[in-house]
């Protein structure tokens, strides 16, 4: 019986862990949902100074979009 308990705690700590994984991600690409927004709000504010004034939100949302990327649980498990 010390076996089974064993692997089913090692199961449920394994299925934890992946959640906390995906939920982070999930934060992770919210954030960037959030930076586009800022982004578009920027674009239509600035008109033709945009190329200037929303450098620094363009250069965080391409950061964003190319590191926060939803990983499923397959990703992490193997």
């Amino acid at each position: 019986m010390p076996v089974d308990e064993a692997r089913l705690a090692e199961y449920k700590a394994r299925l934890a862990e992946r959640e906390r994984i995906i939920r982070e991600s999930w934060v992770r690409t919210m954030e960037a949902k959030l930076v586009r927004e800022k982004l578009d709000r920027c674009y239509e504010s600035e008109g033709v100074n945009h190329l200037e004034s929303c450098k620094d939100l363009r250069e965080r949302y391409i950061d964003m979009l190319r590191d926060n990327r939803v990983q499923g649980y397959k990703h992490i498990d193997v």
